[in-house]
């Protein structure tokens, strides 16, 4: 087995964009195998082809440097096809999450300004009815789908002017990726990362994870997320191997597929760990090939490490906008809960990853007590995109504020605490509570609200709703609920609704969701979606 610097250097040098880096590997075995996706699969070489034809056919359409084309759909080979494309004419691909309805759309495909919209047929409508309120010119496509009145990217690949055309001069400095995150004003954040970062992320993933050339990745997670289109696919352009990409995670066939593909390792969420540790055995396969998997915690590592005979278990801490900070080291120790120690790059003359934990103040804690984890890193995003205001209240100089509660051990172990700002993190989605809030406080019977986030059978979090009602109006969870679904993607409809008399204040009459979330009693007399529960609020003061 080659070290993680020796699989880097089998490799010729390149000059850290996508398309550079993707050519130093196909260069070396264009006829090896790169990407599955359902039935179609991609040698390296006819990948790159694929690639650079969608990029010259964008291009014939008017795609230029700098533009975002968004991309609405479920896990396809499209999404790696879409990001190599744009990124060869230094474009940007602005990936949204197919189960967003089109108020939430509207919302990215607006902001960001994009230049066109390529949408699979099962999210063409939402796409459609998004899109019918830009004010500003834009086109859309299908993937491969074919449509009477629409292009598809697959056609267009296939035009004669695909084939023809120069390139523009790209740098690896050039913005490749806009990712829209849950921000705590409850406004989506379009964070950026430039093709350095895509291409740097996926070489610390080979010294995290020590990837081979002959490694095999499962991409289960889904791929509008960092998760999926960074950790996951840059380790595969990194180490030169191969992605088996899934439309989606299914419990009962996780481990057939792995099976039936060879993969060799997966990155999954604590949500899928505590699933798959409770699915019928019958459904394992001791056949699979997995040696590493990346994300489960603790809870689950005896019954993976025991039972499904995975050797290597780790984990680690990263955000949509620092990528890659810290890991669980593969040779341990074992510790309890933790985020790991700071990383570090295959190259030990590479700067990578600084951490703070830090007091209100911005002063140093010792180890032992709790702060907010501050991270410098080169591999940091770009901005927010349109919002230089955000970007700079997420700094302070040249630090990261990340607005997660940490302590440190003595070893240099990270232990994520709480957090600091108003996110609920559920199925692997950072969510913010003010984006709920400000949805049901619309409700014409709603005098004030308050989301949070509250522990969940799977080991994140579920999403609890406290409502103040205005006087003299009623109001059921259910219509809660439907008044979310109408408004809201369904990872974010509440599980819990519960009507209170009044919603605790910091002195500056700020809603303290805190101090909220110390009432252990207010799971108990919610509503509980889950449990068929069908509770009718009192009006204010019965």
């Amino acid at each position: 087995m080659k070290t993680p610097l020796e699989v880097l250097n089998s490799f010729r040098a390149h000059d850290y964009t996508l398309h550079d880096a993707f050519m130093s590997r196909a260069e070396a075995g264009p006829e090896r195998p790169f990407l599955t996706c359902r039935d179609r699969q991609w040698s390296w070489g006819a990948f790159g082809e694929k690639s650079d034809r969608i990029a010259r056919a964008l291009m014939a359409k008017g795609i230029r440097k700098g533009d975002r084309v968004a991309l609405c759909a479920r896990n396809s080979d499209y999404h790696a096809l879409l990001l190599f494309a744009l990124a060869r004419i230094g474009a940007v691909i602005v990936p949204v999450n197919p189960e967003f309805g089109p108020n939430e759309v509207h919302y990215i495909l607006n902001h960001a300004e994009v230049s066109a919209v390529a949408a699979s047929a099962d999210t063409l409508k939402t796409v459609q009815e998004a899109s019918a309120k830009l004010s500003h010119r834009h086109w859309i496509a299908l993937l491969d789908e074919a449509h009477e009145a629409l292009p598809s990217l697959d056609a267009l690949s296939n035009a004669p002017e695909a084939a023809r055309g120069d390139f523009p001069a790209v740098s690896a400095d050039d913005t490749c990726v806009i990712i829209y995150t849950s921000g705590t004003t409850g406004f989506p954040k379009g964070v950026m990362h430039s093709q350095r970062v895509f291409v740097t992320t996926g070489e610390v993933s080979v010294e995290r994870l020590n990837l081979q050339p002959d490694d095999r990745a499962m991409i289960v997670l889904p791929m509008f997320h960092i998760n999926a289109l960074f950790y996951s696919l840059s380790g595969v352009l990194a180490s030169g191997s191969q992605a088996l990409i899934l439309p989606a995670f299914s419990a009962s066939t996780f481990w057939q597929s792995a099976a039936d593909y060879g993969a060799t390792w997966v990155k999954i969420i604590e949500a899928i760990g505590t699933i798959l540790k409770e699915r019928p055995r019958s459904e394992f396969r001791p056949d699979h090939k997995i040696r590493i998997i990346y994300g489960p915690r603790q809870h689950v590592i005896p019954t993976f490490r025991n039972e499904f005979k995975i050797a290597d278990i780790t984990g680690g801490f990263g955000m949509g906008q620092i990528p890659r900070v810290t890991v669980i080291p593969l040779s341990g120790p074992e510790k309890q809960a933790t985020m790991g120690k700071i990383g570090r790059h295959p190259d030990p003359n590479r700067e990578w990853a600084q951490c703070r934990i830090v007091d209100d103040a911005g002063n140093d804690l010792p180890d032992g007590e709790t702060g907010e984890f501050w991270v410098k890193t080169p591999n940091i995003m770009q901005g927010y995109f349109r919002d230089p205001e955000m970007t700079k209240a997420s700094f302070s100089g040249d630090w990261f504020m990340t607005g997660d509660l940490v302590r440190r051990d003595a070893d240099g172990y990270y232990y994520f605490v709480s957090r600091k700002k108003d996110i609920i993190r559920r199925r692997g989605e950072n969510i913010a509570g003010a984006e709920i809030d400000r949805i049901i406080a619309a409700h014409p019977a709603v005098h004030e609200v308050a989301a949070i986030g509250v522990p969940s059978e799977l080991g994140e979090e579920e999403i609890l709703v406290a409502i103040v009602l205005k006087p003299g109006h009623t109001l059921t969870p259910a219509e809660v609920r439907d008044w979310c679904r109408e408004r809201l993607a369904a990872l974010k409809i509440p599980r819990f609704v519960v009507f209170v008399d009044e919603i605790p204040h910091t002195a500056t009459h700020k809603i303290a969701k805190a101090m909220l979330k110390k009432d252990e009693t207010l799971v108990g007399r919610a509503d509980d979606a889950q449990a068929g529960k069908a509770k009718t609020a009192a009006k204010p003061g019965e």
